[in-house]
């Protein structure tokens, strides 16, 4: 059977369209697909960048500049229900001059019977002064392996940005709190756990 040449033209362009179609419906799925793997280390870039939600920065070095001017610190201690771990500060308040470099220790007990690995998120309360934080080392920035029974004191070396006193958001504050929450390595880890309902407090 013949196909009269307008009609096979309007086929063709038919078929053109469903071609186009299905490219793009095929580079939507392709993109969001990216996006979505993209999504958590975007957050967590804007988050380093802005300090939103608490989150504190990681500085090379320490402040050119000392204040005369102190910031208490609280220091704050929780660990998942399922990581056998005690964890607590060292030293729960601290006084530290803004643009003072300061050396804060946590202590980690593993109460079971085997070795356990935990990593750290973290955050800093109020979040207005989390992109003033600034943290040159912690133990945060690495898992940490306990082995049964052993206790470790982990360090934290900071400081407090003194572009702090010229934000009109964070000027006022005199009062700060870093807070740790521990998890085991295999688990999913949130930024900011430490609200969770499988979140204990260990600091008591």
């Amino acid at each position: 059977m013949t196909v009269p040449p307008g009609r096979a033209e309007q086929n063709g362009t038919v078929a053109r369209r469903h071609r186009n179609v299905a490219v793009t419906c095929a580079f939507v799925v392709v993109s969001m697909v990216g996006l979505s793997f993209a999504a958590v280390p975007l957050y967590r870039l804007y988050c380093q960048v802005t300090g939103y939600a608490g989150t504190t920065q990681k500085a090379e070095k320490s402040s050119d500049v000392v204040l005369d001017r102190a910031i208490t610190m609280h220091f704050d201690a929780n660990v998942a229900q399922d990581l056998a771990w005690r964890f607590e500060p060292v030293k729960r308040t601290m006084d530290v001059k803004i643009g003072e470099t300061v050396l804060a220790f946590y202590r980690a007990t593993n109460t079971s019977d085997e070795p356990l690995t935990g990593t750290a998120v973290f955050n800093v309360t109020p979040e207005a002064a989390g992109i003033h934080f600034n943290k040159i080392e912690c133990f945060c920035f690495t898992e940490q392996t306990l082995e049964p029974g052993q206790t470790v004191d982990m360090p934290v070396s900071f400081f407090v940005d003194p572009a702090i006193v010229d934000d009109s958001d964070a000027s006022y504050l005199s009062e700060l709190t870093l807070s740790y929450t521990f998890y085991r390595k295999d688990e999913p880890v949130q930024n900011t756990g430490q609200n969770s309902s499988s979140v204990t407090r260990s600091d008591s």
